[in-house]
Formats: structure tokens, C-alpha cells, sequence
């Protein structure tokens, strides 16, 4: 809690300096936002850039800011699918882009890799409110423009902080709804101070109990950023993040226990002998005692901290050349502690224990898996501008270095039992690239474009892990040393014509390196190699005062595609194998019309095939499903298959009124079936569903205060019972029959969230 005294006292501080000052000029105001954006424009398309993309303004995150996760914010955007474990948006969320997970989809904030460099995944809770602190973001489908950090395999999401104001302002929010979900914030600007100085500050606390049970979720955040500006030249240091406990919920329902209890969460359980109310023991069907949930584990949570900083120079050299160059350092510090049941005693690296002279190697233990890790480097562009002539040069150096070690901390049947550390492993990963790219007008309308990227990736583990081999019947060991080279080359051409009309098509190849879960939950000597991807794309848009379209079609061709099995880890983790050949192809269509000055219409939808080639399932084969004693492997050859978690058709359709303070958005989505496994079957999927969302709002503005704003979010309007995530695997047995097990997050019925935001 003290990480968070001194954002609150900046915020205090603010709040003292005078409501009125030297008011900034005009010039000095324009210069300001000049220089906060050549921080974006390196990694950033335009209308030129023959690529697909949504932009969206600071405007339009504040009107969606309740309090959710950036997923949920994206949800109206074209080939986006958004997950949440806890059924709110808050808390555990994902997204996956055209069929893509998420380790697939690149995330920058000012350039800077947001992505975790070992699991290429983004914690979103991790960064607790971060909408408030996003300025603009820019969405990429496809393999995109250059970017730092992991390549970008399905999409990509640019987002820059908010720009430091000139005059002096502030906000404060407050939100409630269903399940106890609340947010709190306080924002304080003191504009331009001197000229030259300007300060920012947010802090804001986020709660739910979740929809799902004991899906908790505790969050508070702090932004802080203070400005210089001297002519042509900025410096700003920015620090963001946060503290996140998080009650785990990662594990999802079968069928049958959804029809029975759809909030129903099996984290935590804590198993024992059942009894009656007189406290008889109750006995199973052969007069022995039984055993089931007799309780819950409360500490069974996610407990993290992340501090983000940023340290930006921006210099505008003349009207055509400016350089932004970034140092960043993020520090993380967490664990997670869980009580597992029926525990084998060797997978803990631990002997049998005696207990009343019988040997016990089973038993219920509570552990911790900690993690601590230092992720600093620099990014830097150079850019150059003229009436036909865009081009950007950039480099970056990053350096992650990790911690992972867990510990048993009780034991059920030893009460006195000393916490034992089992496993301890470390990563270093070193990532540097270098890119240029072009957007040149050689003929009127008629721009053409290139980039070129070289990557570097050197990426170390080393140490005793969490998982037990049982071809070793050891804790797995781990000494992996990998280095990869990429040579990421991108062209198109854009033709603008008749003033409203423009064409474009692009080829891009994108690399990308194995994350260690890939490493990690695979047999030893069959590590992952890295994937490739060609991708195409070809457009045509249509812009007129009132009305926009555009239709993009893709075809992605992958080489040994790291795809989901549907398959988890033990820590809620997707696994995922080499697939050599697959593909994605689809046609996107978008379009937005402005009926009258206060109702536009927007829908776009999504229409694809994605398809693995030549696909041979590998199950896991036991002896039989009473001993389940492992046996090694099954493989079954299935030709073209469909790939998990892909849609066919994604769609979606929003209505937007606004006249005299009121607004209105009803945003509608459907989604069709996805396979949760690569072998295409029936029972394992997740179905189809229509969820509409309605956001409501009204802003009152006085002579006393800038604006009242009160707004009222219903979630699932219609009461959809829907599932947006699940997993699911098979197992086989020698006689040559299998088991194939799903498993659901179910998502909140009806649900509202009110809030009230008032500006100064």
C-alpha cells in the first residue's frame, strides 16, 4: 500500500495549486500537442497504409469506461471476440482477433512492449484501469505495420497515453452495479505552468465480487506523468500501474454443472469426508466413507504488483524531421497460492510421509508459485514528412529478466509441516529490432509502401520447473538456450481516385518465437520451432460526409503455426503445438452511416475459413479409466480440420443516438460455434451466441463545473445465457476407447453498472 502514497500525494498536491493561472497560448497549446504526437507516428498506419484499422479517440474509451478491461472496450470493432473468466469483463479477460489468441496479438503503450516476454500474453489486470490512462489506440488486423515486441499474428493494439493538458482540470468518477462492482476514481491536471511545465495524476480503485462464485476481484491503480516543453522539444516521464488480488477462476464448468449451477467456481475446493447434520459420516454406495467439497480455500488468489515507467524525449527538428526516443523499465513482484487436492507427494518433489505408521503419497497441500521480474530497454524513431513523403526509421532494445519458484506451504495430514521449496527456475530474454518503412505518393492517389523489420531474440530458461515427467519420474528439468533471426519485409500499394474511393493491397511476412509455456509443457527434446506467416490483404474503402465502408479480404498462410489444442495447463495456461501447414482467410466488411446529426448506424461483420492441413491429433493414452496409469501417446491422422476456437462468422451491429446532452449506444455481437479442440468434435464446442449491450448516458454542463455526466450500462440486455471461453481435451485408453471432456466459462445474465462523472 505505501507504492501507492506517493501518486496520492501527488494527486493531493495538484488539487492545492490554483484553479487559475497563466492561461497557455495558442501556440504554445499546438506546439504541446505537436510534440505528445510524434510519440504514435512510427508504429501507426494512416489512410495511406494499405493495412486494415480502427482508431479510437480519448472521446470515444471515456464514453465505454466503466471500469472493464481493455478487451471489453473492443468489443464492437471488426473480428474481435472477447473473453472474461469471471462473466464481467473485470478481472480475467482476453481476446482473440480473427481466430487468434491473444499470445498473437502485439500491444504496445508508446511504443513500449506490453506483452509479457515469456507467455506473450497480456494480464490485463495487471494494469488496472488502463483505459483511463489511454490517450487514443489504434487497432491493426493482420500481420500490420512494424511494431516492438512479439509479432503481431492476428492483429495488434497501439495505444499511446493520454496527452498532458494545457489548462488546469480534473475529474472525479464513481460506479456501482451488479455483483458489487464498484470503481472510484480521482484525475488532476495543473495545465501548463510557466510554459514549459505541466503534471498529471490518476489514482482509482476497482472492485467486484464477479459474477462467477468467489471471483473476486481487487484493483487499484495510479497514474502520474509531468511534462517539459522548451520550443521544439518535450520530456515526460510517465508511471503507471498497479496492485492487483484477484480470486482464481480459470478453471470452467462441464455441462452438467452449468445446468445445475452456472456461478458455480471449482477453484478452491477442498475435499474431505462427508458428513450429515449429526455430524454421522455419510457412506458411498459400497458402505465406505465418502468423500467430497466439504469447504473452500480462501486465499486461493492472484496477488501482483506492476509498475510501469516511461521516460519519452520528443524533438521536432523542423517542419519535416522529429526523433522520439523512449526508455522504459516495468517491474513486477507476485504470486498465486492455491490448495490442491489429492496431491501425489513426488510431484512436489517430496518423499511419502508416515502418518500413524502408514505410508501416505497422496495427500491435500496448499502452495505458492511466486514470480518476480525486472523488463526495461529502449525504443526510438526517427521521422521525416513532407506533402508526399512519409518515413519512419526505428530501433529497440529490450531485456527481460525472471524468477519462478513455488513452494508447499501445509500439508493436511502434517500439521507442523515446514513450507518446502520444490522448484526454482530463471529466464533472460533479450530482444532488439530495427525497422524503416515508406508511405510515398509517386503519382496523384497513388502511394506505395514498404517496410522492412530485422528481429533479434535471444531467449534462456534454466532451472528445476513445476512439471512432473513422468518418462523421468522427476521435477522437469530445464536448459533451454534459443536464438532466432527474423527478416520481416512488408509492400503495398494504395490508389485514392474520385476524391471518396480508395483501393489497396499488401503482402506481409511476420516471425514469430515460441513462448516458454510452448517450451515448458511439451516433451523434453520436442521443443517448438518458431512459426511464420504470409499475409495477405486487399481492400476497398468509401468515404463520403455521412456514410464510410470499407471491405478487406485476407488470407493468412502459416508455417508451423503454434495452434491451440484446446488443452490447459495446470495454472489455467492454452497450450499450444506446431502445426506444420495452415491458413486463415475471410472477407471483413465494415460501414458506418450518419442518418442525421444525432443517430449513426455501424455494423460490421466478419466471414472466414480457417483450416489445418494434414492434422494428426496426439492424445494422451492411459491404461484404462480406473487406474489412468500413463502409457504415452495416440495419433490419429485427421486431414483438414477446422481451427479451434476460430468463427466462421463474426458479426456485429451498433446504434448510436446523441442530441441535447442524452446519448445512446446499443452495441449487438454474434458469434457463430467454435471447435474447442483441432479435431473437429461435435460435443466439444462452444455455441453460438447473440449478446446486445446498452450504454446510456447524459452530460450536464453549468457555469460552476465543466460537466456532470451520469451513465448507466446494461450488460446482456436480453438475458442471453451464453459462454464466450472454454477449453476442453481427450483422453484415450488401450482398449481404444476415449473420454472427451469439456469445459465453459459461463458469462453474467442481465447486468448493470451506473456512474457518474463529474469534470472541472
Amino acid at each position: 500500500m505505501k507504492r501507492f502514497l506517493l501518486p496520492a500525494g501527488i494527486v493531493a498536491l495538484l488539487c492545492a495549486l490554483p484553479a487559475k493561472g497563466q492561461q497557455p497560448s495558442e501556440q504554445d497549446s499546438v506546439r504541446m500537442y505537436e510534440l505528445q504526437q510524434i510519440e504514435v507516428t512510427a508504429t501507426r498506419a494512416t489512410r495511406q497504409t494499405p493495412v486494415a484499422y480502427t482508431n479510437l479517440s480519448r472521446e470515444e474509451i471515456a464514453r465505454k469506461n466503466f471500469g472493464q478491461d481493455i478487451p471489453w472496450l473492443l468489443q464492437t470493432m471488426p473480428s474481435v471476440v472477447a473473453t472474461s473468466e469471471a462473466g464481467t469483463g473485470i478481472g480475467g479477460t482476453s481476446m482473440r482477433v480473427r481466430g487468434t489468441d491473444a499470445t498473437r496479438i502485439n500491444v504496445t503503450m508508446n511504443g513500449v512492449p506490453m506483452n509479457d516476454a515469456e507467455t506473450h500474453s497480456v494480464y490485463w489486470y495487471d494494469t488496472p484501469d488502463l483505459a483511463s490512462t489511454v490517450g487514443s489506440l489504434q487497432f491493426q488486423r493482420g500481420a500490420g505495420t512494424s511494431t516492438n515486441g512479439t509479432g503481431a499474428f492476428g492483429g495488434s493494439v497501439n495505444m499511446t497515453t493520454e496527452s498532458l493538458p494545457t489548462v488546469f482540470n480534473g475529474s472525479a468518477s464513481l460506479s456501482y452495479g451488479s455483483y458489487n462492482t464498484n470503481r472510484q476514481a480521482v484525475q488532476i491536471s495543473s495545465g501548463l505552468l510557466g510554459r514549459h511545465w505541466a503534471l498529471d495524476a490518476r489514482v482509482s480503485h476497482i472492485g467486484s465480487d464477479g459474477y462467477v462464485d468467489r471471483a473476486s476481484t481487487d484493483l487499484k491503480s495510479y497514474m502520474f506523468q509531468a511534462g517539459y516543453y522548451s520550443g521544439r522539444t518535450m520530456v515526460k516521464v510517465l508511471s503507471f500501474g498497479g496492485k492487483a488480488e484477484v480470486y482464481l477462476a480459470y478453471t470452467g464448468l462441464t455441462k452438467d454443472q452449468m445446468a445445475e449451477n452456472r456461478r458455480y467456481n471449482p477453484e478452491g475446493e477442498i475435499y474431505g469426508y462427508l458428513h450429515d447434520a449429526a455430524g454421522n459420516p455419510i457412506l458411498d454406495e459400497w458402505g465406505s466413507p465418502k468423500r467430497g467439497v466439504i469447504g473452500f480455500y480462501d486465499d486461493h488468489k492472484d496477488n501482483y504488483l506492476q509498475i510501469n515507467n516511461h521516460l519519452i524525449i520528443s524533438h521536432r527538428f523542423n517542419d519535416r524531421w522529429s526523433l522520439n526516443v523512449t526508455g522504459h523499465y516495468t517491474y513486477g513482484d507476485g504470486y498465486y497460492q492455491n490448495y490442491k487436492n489429492d496431491q501425489k507427494l513426488k510431484k512436489y518433489n517430496l518423499p511419502p510421509i508416515d502418518v500413524a505408521g502408514t505410508e501416505v503419497s497422496k495427500t491435500n497441500l496448499i502452495r505458492r508459485k511466486s514470480m518476480n521480474n525486472d523488463f526495461g530497454g529502449i525504443v526510438a524513431s526517427a521521422n521525416y514528412t513532407t506533402g508526399h513523403l512519409s518515413l519512419s526509421m526505428g530501433a529497440s532494445w529490450n531485456m527481460y529478466d525472471g524468477e519462478h519458484w513455488g513452494r508447499v506451504l501445509g500439508m493436511e495430514k502434517v500439521p507442523d509441516f515446514p513450507q518446502t521449496e520444490y522448484y526454482r527456475n530463471a529466464t533472460t530474454k533479450n530482444d532488439a529490432n530495427v525497422f524503416a518503412k515508406i508511405n510515398w505518393e509517386v503519382a496523384r492517389g497513388l502511394t506505395i509502401f514498404g517496410d522492412m523489420q530485422y528481429r533479434h531474440i535471444h531467449h534462456k530458461i534454466t532451472g528445476v520447473n513445476d512439471n512432473y515427467d513422468d518418462t523421468t519420474g522427476a521435477l522437469q528439468l530445464l536448459d533451454i538456450h534459443r536464438s532466432y533471426d527474423f527478416f520481416n519485409p512488408k509492400a503495398g500499394v494504395s490508389y485514392a481516385f474520385a476524391d471518396r474511393h480508395n483501393v489497396y493491397a499488401s503482402f506481409a511476412i511476420a516471425q514469430k518465437e515460441p513462448t516458454r509455456n510452448n517450451f515448458t509443457d511439451t516433451k523434453a527434446g520436442d521443443y517448438p520451432t518458431s512459426e511464420r506467416l504470409n499475409d495477405w490483404e486487399f481492400g476497398y474503402t468509401y468515404r463520403a460526409p455521412r456514410f464510410t465502408a470499407n471491405v478487406n479480404f485476407y488470407y493468412m498462410d502459416y508455417k508451423d503455426q503454434l495452434i491451440l489444442t484446446g488443452e490447459v495447463s495446470d495454472t489455467g495456461e492454452a497450450l499450444a503445438r506446431n502445426i506444420p501447414d495452415s491458413y486463415r482467410r475471410g472477407i471483413e466488411i465494415a460501414a458506418s452511416w450518419q442518418a442525421t446529426r444525432w443517430f449513426t448506424l455501424g455494423a460490421n461483420a466478419t466471414f472466414s475459413q480457417n483450416r489445418i492441413k494434414n492434422y494428426e491429433e496426439h492424445v494422451t493414452l492411459y491404461d484404462n479409466a480406473d487406474n489412468w496409469e500413463w502409457k504415452g501417446e495416440s495419433v490419429n491422422r485427421l486431414g483438414t480440420t477446422t481451427i479451434a476456437y476460430s468463427p466462421s462468422i463474426i458479426a456485429g451491429v451498433v446504434f448510436d443516438f446523441h442530441i441535447s446532452g442524452f446519448d445512446a449506444v446499443l452495441h449487438t455481437q454474434y458469434v457463430s460455434k467454435q471447435y474447442l479442440t483441432n479435431a473437429e468434435i461435435e460435443e466439444m464446442t462452444l455455441d453460438r451466441y447473440c449478446v446486445t449491450h446498452l450504454n446510456l448516458g447524459y452530460t450536464l454542463r453549468t457555469k460552476t463545473i465543466k460537466s456532470v455526466r451520469f451513465g448507466l450500462q446494461i450488460n446482456n440486455l436480453f438475458n442471453t445465457k451464453y459462454c464466450n471461453n472454454g477449453y476442453g481435451y481427450s483422453s484415450a485408453f488401450e482398449d481404444g476407447s476415449r473420454i472427451n471432456e469439456s469445459f465453459y466459462f459461463p458469462q453474467a445474465p442481465l447486468n448493470v453498472l451506473a456512474n457518474v462523472t463529474v469534470r472541472f
